[in-house]
């Protein structure tokens, strides 16, 4: 892609993580000035995973995110649709069960997992409201939901040094750094075209999700949204 589209076709999403995978991580650890590891910790907080539970993360990557889960007692299972992400995952992590999958039609069963977690990933599922829906399905009653996605701050003026810093700043370092310069191009325009942080919870209440609630992590650059099956 010679400029990030929005339309999220799957085939150039997928293809655009793939090229991203190897330097995915360490990459993502520069763009964020290195609070993608407090953002973890905060999704993980959320969570609040018990032994045993069985946990959905779900556009894992390369399972980073996902160790810390197995280290707290619970089985998760790491799915991403990028077949690069989990040959670089499985590589790091090789006791990790990664399993390719499609957000709009997971390869598991209905109300198998007692939490489902998504990082970053929402906004690259073609169908949102679709996506959310097929996390519920796969939930059993009374599990939980925690999306950490990119947001709007909520201060005016910072909001608006952050968007600059998206259009101008994230796409040269990322032309430094990144082996696909391109898709972090994506990206910063899907973070600008995203819903904000009210629009995000009532997609998740139309998907059939209870209680949908936020909480800011700083100033709103990333919000984490909890629900209930």
């Amino acid at each position: 892609m010679a400029r990030a589209e929005l339309d999220k076709k799957p085939s150039d999403v997928r293809r655009m993580f793939d090229a991203v995978a190897k330097r995915y991580d360490i990459t993502n650890t520069l763009l964020s000035g290195g609070q993608d590891a407090m953002w973890r910790r905060e999704t993980f907080a959320a969570v609040d995973p018990r032994p045993g539970d069985l946990v959905l993360d779900l556009a894992a990557g390369t399972g980073v995110s996902s160790v810390q889960f197995h280290e707290a007692g619970a089985v998760v299972v790491p799915c991403d649709f990028s077949v690069g992400m989990l040959q670089v995952g499985k590589a790091k992590h090789p006791h990790l069960p990664f399993v390719a999958g499609d957000g709009t039609q997971l390869p598991f069963p209905d109300d198998t997992f007692d939490a489902v977690t998504i990082s970053y990933g929402l906004r690259n599922i073609v169908d949102t409201v679709a996506g959310l829906r097929e996390m519920r399905r796969v939930t059993r009653p009374g599990g939980r939901i925690v999306v950490a996605e990119f947001s709007h701050p909520t201060w005016k003026p910072f909001r608006t040094l952050y968007i600059e810093y998206l259009m101008k700043a994230l796409p040269a370092i990322a032309r430094a750094v990144s082996s696909s310069p391109d898709a972090y191009v994506y990206l910063a325009e899907s973070i600008r075209a995203w819903p904000d942080q009210e629009g995000l919870s009532a997609l998740m209440a139309s998907a059939g999700w209870r209680d949908p609630e936020f909480r800011n992590l700083t100033g709103g650059i990333v919000a984490l949204h909890r629900a209930t099956a």
